[in-house]
């Protein structure tokens, strides 16, 4: 559905964008996480033809962006970043201009209407003033008329910016469900939606793409990644912190906490975590050890956020 060839943006000397690729494929939501100022919104931008590359190729639904803008266009909506709208109109007034800018008009445009003021909790608004509303409702209003026509692409900048926390998850969930008949990239840099809502997540940084994969695939990236911590109750003794560092298959032991004794160990290279998990069973009943907590990590996203994003003179300085 998108296909960008190196992408590069230079906004005089400053390079926003450094040669990016990437790909999205129907019924796949892919989240563009990175700090603020990395280039997201600029890739963003370039991709819906609203700003046009210094380098690269765009292809949109098998259209080039620059050559064929109004069909690649067509297959696109678009929420812009800040969720910009009309104040001096209605709500309904503004989404019926819309819908005739996307050409639906008649009934078209009012089965539209009803159907994203529905989707996004519109109702209750529907014939006030746009300046007269919350913040939050005046993105959920943006984000509406972006999917008006129900296009086959859709390109989110911060979709769940200024919303409250149930609107949030009220967003990552529609979001959710439309990618599985559509194709959605959207921007953020909260860590929790890409877990929430993505199928595949890129992390940019400095305008490059530093990470690609799926949410557990860059989970397993963290340092914490198939560790097993490990709580033990009552009196295991002096010694037991030590005798699980002696384990077969332990790399290190990072304690955790004294009393109770919660510590976190590390499997050597090629050492499987189930593995080491069944040998501290085993050392649990040799010893009669009360394991009140057995667990093997996932990983953490934004241990892997920071290890990526953070600048060099920066993890020096907490190493």
């Amino acid at each position: 559905m998108i296909q960008a060839r190196n992408l590069t943006k230079h906004f005089g000397p400053k390079v926003a964008v450094d040669g990016i690729s990437f790909t999205l494929e129907k019924g796949e939501v892919l989240g563009f996480l990175g700090p603020n100022g990395a280039g997201k919104s600029t890739t963003m931008r370039m991709v819906t033809g609203f700003i046009p590359p210094t380098s690269g190729e765009i292809s949109v639904g098998g259209h080039d962006i620059a050559r064929e803008p109004i069909a690649a266009r067509r297959l696109l909506g678009y929420l812009p970043e800040n969720a910009p709208s009309y104040s001096d109109m209605t709500v309904t007034g503004f989404l019926g201009f819309a819908a005739e800018m996307r050409g639906l008009s008649g009934d078209s445009k009012k089965r539209a209407i009803h159907r994203v003021a529905e989707m996004c909790f519109l109702g209750p608004v529907l014939q006030q003033g746009i300046d007269t509303l919350s913040k939050g409702y005046r993105h959920r209003i943006c984000f509406a008329q972006s999917i008006i026509h129900d296009p086959e692409i859709l390109i989110l900048d911060e979709p769940t910016d200024g919303l409250d926390p149930n609107q949030k998850h009220e967003v990552r969930s529609l979001i959710r469900d439309m990618g599985k008949n559509k194709a959605i990239i959207f921007s953020t840099h909260i860590l929790e939606e890409v877990e929430a809502a993505c199928s595949r997540a890129i992390i940019i940084d400095r305008g490059r793409i530093v990470a690609n994969g799926t949410p557990a695939e860059l989970k397993a990236r963290s340092p914490e990644s198939g560790a097993l911590t490990i709580h033990l109750g009552g009196s295991p003794g002096e010694g037991a912190g030590k005798k699980l560092r002696a384990l077969a298959g332990v790399e290190r032991i990072a304690t955790l906490g004294e009393n109770p004794l919660r510590v976190r160990l590390y499997p050597a290279k090629n050492t499987p975590s189930a593995d080491l998990a069944r040998a501290v069973l085993q050392a649990a009943s040799a010893h009669a050890w009360q394991i009140e907590d057995l667990r093997i990590e996932e990983g953490r996203l934004d241990d892997v956020f920071r290890s990526i994003t953070l600048p060099d003179t920066t993890k020096e300085s907490r190493k």
